[in-house]
This record gives structure tokens, C-alpha cells and sequence, in this order.
């Protein structure tokens, strides 16, 4: 989701540079890396739990059947799973902004997107299949190192919405000092880390032609 939403505000920003929008952009993505992520989290428990209560503050289900929206158990599982996947995407969304503006922004300015310009080529064809696929690669980059990282942040998201997943699982089996828990939670992240790289250095190739796997 974070992508979905990253890579097109990045690519608007960088194509309106020093703009109003790309100053606004900036400047939102740089306090949105600033925030840390319980806080975020306490925030829109909040704002739309407590206040506006559209979103249950927390849990990963209502108590009782009669609760559940339109009497499905699916919707209200969604409905309480909203809120934390906010707070995770907004978390992720704005270094991939500031990382998809820095690289249009650089990749525009090289010679072969003049070229493609002059050529008369439509400027969305210049953008995204000569632009974005050339300023891919740090982004992906990005992308593969961080995906490890996502059960790794996990532990606080879950803690502060209440949610039953690996990462509160984590943090009570370290209150309680369960070693094998920890371990076991540990070397899923090692192999989520790993895999990811492994396939990140594959999507190289497929991203730039010129880069060959050994």
C-alpha cells in the first residue's frame, strides 16, 4: 500500500520541483519520518477511536458476535485491522516518498530523457518507462532491506493496537524471558530479510537490462 500511494505523489513531486505541492510533499514526508511510530499509533487511537470513534481503538475482533458489522465476522476483523495498517503505511510511506522524489529527480536530468523529450515522445511515456524504471533500483533496494524489517517494527504497532500477531507474541514471550520464543521470532526475520535480498538482486536484472546475474 505504501507503494501504491509512494511512487505516484514521488513522481508528481519530483516533476513539480520547488513547487508549492513539491514543498508541501517534502516537508509532510520529512515530519512523517520524523514521528515515531508509537506515538502515531497513540494518535490515532485517539483522534479515531476515542473522538471521532469510527475505528475500534484496539483488538483484532469484537467480543461478541452481535457486534460485528452487518453480522460478518470478515468486515469486522478489516474494521479493526484499518487503523493499524494506517498507521504502518503512513510509517513506510514517507521515506519511500523523499526516496522515489530524490531518484525521478536525478534520473530527469540525464541526457536520455532530453533525448526522449525531443524525440516526441508523450511525456508519460518519458516519465514512467524511461524515468521510473532507471530510478528503480534504489528504491528497490530500499524496498528488500526494509521488507525484513516490517515483522521487526511489528512488536510496537501490535503492542500499542492490542493486536494478536508475532510481533506482541515477541514482546510478551521477552517480558516473560521465553528464550526459544524469541529465537524462533528472530530467525523468521533473518529468513524474511533473506529472502528478500535474494529477490531483490534477481529484480536487477529484470529492472535494467544492462545488469547481468552472475
Amino acid at each position: 500500500m505504501s507503494l501504491i500511494i509512494a511512487v505516484p505523489i514521488g513522481i508528481l513531486s519530483a516533476r513539480n520541483r520547488y513547487s508549492k505541492l513539491d514543498v508541501t510533499v517534502s516537508n509532510t514526508a520529512l515530519v512523517g519520518t520524523s514521528i515515531p511510530i508509537f506515538f502515531l499509533g497513540i494518535v490515532f487511537i485517539l483522534v479515531f477511536g476515542y473522538k471521532l470513534k469510527i475505528f475500534p481503538a484496539g483488538g483484532a475482533q469484537s467480543a461478541y458476535p452481535s457486534q460485528y458489522p452487518f453480522g460478518s465476522l470478515l468486515i469486522d476483523r478489516l474494521w479493526h485491522f484499518t487503523l493499524p495498517v494506517s498507521v504502518y503505511t503512513f510509517a513506510i510511506l514517507a521515506p519511500v516518498v523523499l526516496l522515489v522524489r530524490s531518484s525521478m529527480l536525478e534520473v530527469l536530468r540525464l541526457d536520455f530523457i532530453l533525448a526522449a523529450r525531443a524525440s516526441g515522445l508523450k511525456e508519460s511515456t518519458v516519465i514512467y518507462r524511461h524515468g521510473l524504471r532507471n530510478a528503480l533500483i534504489p528504491i528497490t533496494t530500499y524496498i528488500g532491506l526494509y521488507f525484513g524489517g516490517l515483522l521487526a517494527g511489528a512488536p510496537i504497532t501490535e503492542t500499542v493496537f492490542n493486536w494478536p500477531g508475532v510481533g506482541q507474541l515477541f514482546v510478551i514471550a521477552t517480558n516473560n524471558l521465553d528464550f526459544p520464543v524469541i529465537q524462533g521470532v528472530i530467525v523468521v526475520i533473518t529468513l524474511m530479510t533473506f529472502a528478500a535480498n535474494i529477490i531483490t538482486d534477481i529484480s536487477y536484472s529484470y529492472i535494467d537490462p544492462r545488469i547481468r546475474l552472475a
